[in-house]
């Protein structure tokens, strides 16, 4: 039954339009943008370079936060959700579906946007298996915080503050403007944030060929645990 919904999910989200541009286009434009164009001032190296491990950060953001929490909301707007939660299929199960089919979107994101950087000259370094720990812990902090959003306010007020925190992630979360062009104090604040951690992460090991970031698998990890309990205490199924 998880399969069949997850894939049923998958299906529903590759169709939208809306989905496809925030979690596909975008991701993909930026890095394409930004790699040629001397917008932002990156430092040395290639800045393709810089940026890859940044809109990896952002494809997990979108689809995983920013389209999930966008979802789910109207799902519960519409009663999909009761509905489903009353159905054979249990709700951790739904939840769990859910999951799956972010997972698979992410992977298809990450396809994408390798073959693109490679292409722009990308040159990635480091563990594989640190990139995969990042990314899954990413996705599970996000996802906690996107269902915690749809799960607590309106679908119109969850869409404005999906779309209004991507904007912002966007700018101050390092993904295409280095954290050190901020204040120092700003800096501090802005380096918690689970979208600058999984930023700075992927950079270390992508682009500095660093071991695993125990210490930003560590921040991750409770951004999980507070966003995914946080999202089972207070999540309204109506």
């Amino acid at each position: 039954m998880i399969g069949t919904q997850a894939a049923l999910e998958t299906r529903m989200l590759l169709r939208n339009g809306e989905q496809l541009l925030l979690t596909v286009v975008i991701p993909t434009l930026l890095l394409v943008l930004f790699s040629s164009v001397d917008v932002v001032e990156l430092g040395g190296g290639a800045r393709v370079d810089f940026l890859t491990p940044g809109i990896l950060a952002l494809a997990v953001l979108s689809t995983a936060f920013t389209g999930q929490a966008i979802a789910t909301g109207f799902e519960r707007r519409y009663g999909v959700l009761k509905r489903l939660g009353v159905s054979p299929l249990p709700r951790w199960g739904l939840m769990a579906a859910k999951t799956c089919s972010v997972l698979v979107v992410e992977a298809l994101q990450v396809m994408l946007l390798t073959v693109v950087a490679l292409a722009l000259g990308w040159s990635p370094h480091g563990d594989p298996v640190a990139v995969a720990l990042l990314l899954l812990l990413g996705t599970a902090a996000f996802s906690g915080l996107g269902l915690l959003l749809a799960g607590t306010v309106r679908a119109e007020a969850t869409l404005a503050a999906a779309n209004l925190i991507f904007v912002l992630l966007l700018v101050g979360g390092g993904v295409v403007v280095p954290l050190d062009r901020f204040p120092d104090g700003v800096q501090s604040v802005l380096g918690l944030l689970p979208i600058s951690v999984l930023s700075d992460g992927l950079r270390e090991v992508l682009q500095h060929g660093a071991g695993v970031p125990w210490g930003g698998l560590g921040v991750l990890a409770a951004w999980a645990v507070a966003g995914l309990a946080a999202a089972a205490a207070f999540f309204k199924w109506e």
